[in-house]
């Protein structure tokens, strides 16, 4: 169906592939994978017959017809939603395809109201959901989707992956969703470093396989070096002795025969942060009492209670239209109360991350004008150190705001975060439009965040990694689990993990609803048992110091003996040295004390560092408890 053949192509430039080769068949399902600017639009543009290869040919079955759903916004004019999804159509049937569209649009979580309204008048998201069903609906033989889950909620999101699943035609997908590529793709294809590499399997299997090659592929390589080191010191060595030169040019014969094996490659670029210490808020962080609120007539909140405490890493789930987005805004005093009361707590100072992130931005400033314009100033050298650890370099700084992507913009306001931290973090749909490493690069600064963060997402591995309790948002009421994501599915009898997810009904062994403050009985044993875990936690950092400073002092150690033996190694390697018998014997006894000094000092300090990294893992695990 479609054939990449020893492809190149540059940019600007820069190579984005060079001999690159794909064969994908009919009915298969393919993840594209890389992180940001490593070619996949490019690669589809290719695909599409919108860019033209420098080398190589892109070749696609004549009989074969290709859907494209792009990552950007969709045109939209004056036709209405049923229209779109209707459009395009081949080979269905009038009374046929109707029916068809509708069922996806509902799908798709379209009411029947929407079937007529203007696409001019719907979001950029409901607006690509349209086109997506103008897609399914087509059923084109090859169907390729940019970031097709951006824009879906969870519960659309379980839809579409289901229906997906069932597709007749063949697959290719680019997303930074792990579970969704997990549970959709047969296969994954890897573009690094210019190339295409297919792995067999899902997101998760390729992540293990791609482990081991550069795993296997350093090891192969390290060895060969020190192989080509010996053979070359040898040759170095006697080469200029009679006896010895032709066993030399033997050796380096032997060098030039070799099959080289390439130097493992380096990652791509990636962000990596840490959010600084925020000052400590009191314990109770934020409360609403009696809180009711409406968009006209449709009530979202009637006399709602809730309070979050201190340290809380609490996952929103629920239903589309629960009311999440509405409950956090709330809580980070975006949307105005109409009736009951926010009470912050002490010291709480809040941070909202915006699933819109322009809303977090002024489009008509640069990038570096949008850090620089912050509550609390900082340096333009400050700004420019952080936005470079954000991918923002050189020029790109100077970028405004209105021209960045996705990406670009959900950077930029993890920047303005980074540079301002809360000590309540609030967080809508955070890794949209971030890319794999950087999720990754993500989830490791909050697991490093000490402030109390409350987030909503649809990435099942994000909260996996994150969530250390679960608020169940539905039917304007909110239940509480205080347990990590897999303790919720649990209580709640879910039936998979995106179903704990989106389920509407009635849950059984629930927490209650929150609705009075705890006693002060019940705070009582809570503040026990907090006393008690802080004491576990600091004997286990000291621990953890004590041998960490002995593995460093050991390893200070080995690398002291590894340059005496060395330096010993090269005074025998002198011709010099044996002019007299009597202190080439001294000096290799002295190199053999060394080496069994070395052995004894090196098994000393792995035994010393296998101790500190448990000491590390006992005390991190205690650090989320």
């Amino acid at each position: 169906m479609l054939t990449v053949s020893k492809l190149s192509k540059s940019f600007g430039g820069r190579t984005l592939f060079h001999d690159a080769s794909l064969q994908m068949n009919s009915g298969e399902r393919v993840g594209l994978v890389g992180p940001n600017g490593a070619g996949k639009s490019t690669l589809i543009s290719l695909i599409l017959g919108e860019a033209s290869p420098d080398d190589g040919s892109v070749t696609l079955d004549r009989r074969s017809t290709v859907g494209f759903l792009p990552q950007e916004t969709a045109p939209a004019g004056d036709e209405n939603v049923l229209e779109i999804a209707l459009s395009h159509r081949s080979d269905i049937d009038d009374y046929e395809a109707e029916p068809k569209a509708k069922r996806i649009l509902h799908g798709l979580a379209f009411r029947e109201t929407d079937f007529e309204r203007p696409a001019r008048h719907l979001s950029g998201g409901w607006i690509m959901r349209a086109h997506l069903a103008r897609l399914l609906v087509q059923e084109p033989d090859l169907l390729i989707l940019d970031e097709p889950t951006n824009h879906l909620d969870l519960e659309t999101l379980v839809w579409f992956r289901d229906y997906l699943s069932r597709y007749p035609g063949a697959i290719l997908v680019i997303s930074h969703d792990r579970d969704f590529l997990d549970h959709l793709v047969g296969s994954i294809v890897e573009i690094k470093h210019s190339r295409l590499t297919r792995w067999r399997g899902n997101y998760s299997s390729y992540l293990e396989q791609s482990a081991a090659r550069d795993e296997q592929q350093a090891a192969a390589y390290k060895n060969q070096q020190r192989e080509i080191e010996a053979l070359q010191r040898f040759a170095d060595r006697f080469r200029a002795k009679a006896s010895k030169a032709s066993q030399a040019q033997s050796k380096l014969k032997q060098i030039e025969r070799m099959e080289r094996i390439e130097a493992p490659l380096a990652n791509g670029k990636s962000i990596g942060f840490r959010f600084p210490s925020p000052p400590r808020s009191g314990q109770r962080v934020m409360s609403l009492d009696d809180i009711s609120h409406a968009y006209g007539d449709t009530v979202v909140y009637r006399n709602l209670n809730y309070t979050v405490e201190r340290e809380q890493r609490t996952v929103f789930c629920g239903p589309n239209g629960a009311g999440k987005s509405t409950l956090l805004k709330l809580l980070a005093g975006v949307l105005p109360v109409q009736t009951g009361e926010r009470i912050s707590g002490h010291n709480v100072k809040a941070g909202y991350y915006s699933q819109n992130r322009i809303d977090m931005l002024n489009p008509r400033q640069t990038c570096l004008e949008s850090v620089l314009d912050m509550p609390s100033p900082v340096s333009e050298e400050t700004a420019r150190t952080v936005l470079g650890s954000f991918l923002f370099r050189g020029d790109d700084v100077f970028k405004p705001v209105a021209v960045l992507s996705g990406g670009e913009k959900s950077r930029l306001a993890l920047v303005k975060l980074l540079l301002d931290p809360p000590n309540l973090l609030l967080m809508d749909e955070p890794t949209t439009h971030l890319d794999i490493a950087s999720i990754d690069a993500l989830i490791a600064a909050l697991k490093q965040y000490n402030g109390t963060l409350l987030f909503i997402s649809h990435d099942v591995y994000f909260i996996r990694q994150l969530a250390t309790s679960v608020l169940h948002v539905h039917s304007g009421q909110v239940r509480f689990y205080p347990g990590d994501y897999q303790y919720y599915l649990d209580k709640s009898n879910a039936t998979s993990e995106r179903a704990g997810l989106t389920s509407g009904r009635p849950m059984e062994n629930a927490a209650p609803v929150i609705s009075q403050p705890p006693s002060d009985k019940s705070m009582r044993a809570v503040r026990e048992e907090r006393k008690r875990l802080q004491m576990e936690r600091q004997t286990a950092a000291a621990k953890r110091r004590e041998l960490e400073k002995h593995a460093a002092a050991l390893e200070a150690e080995v690398v002291a003996l590894e340059k005496q033996q060395a330096e010993f190694s090269a005074i025998l390697e002198l011709p010099d040295t044996y002019a007299d018998p009597g202190k080439a014997m001294q000096i290799n006894r002295q190199l053999m004390g060394i080496a069994e000094s070395l052995e004894h000092a090196t098994a000393e300090w792995e035994r010393a560092a296998a101790e500190a990294e448990e000491a590390e893992k006992t005390a991190a695990g205690l650090s989320t408890d």
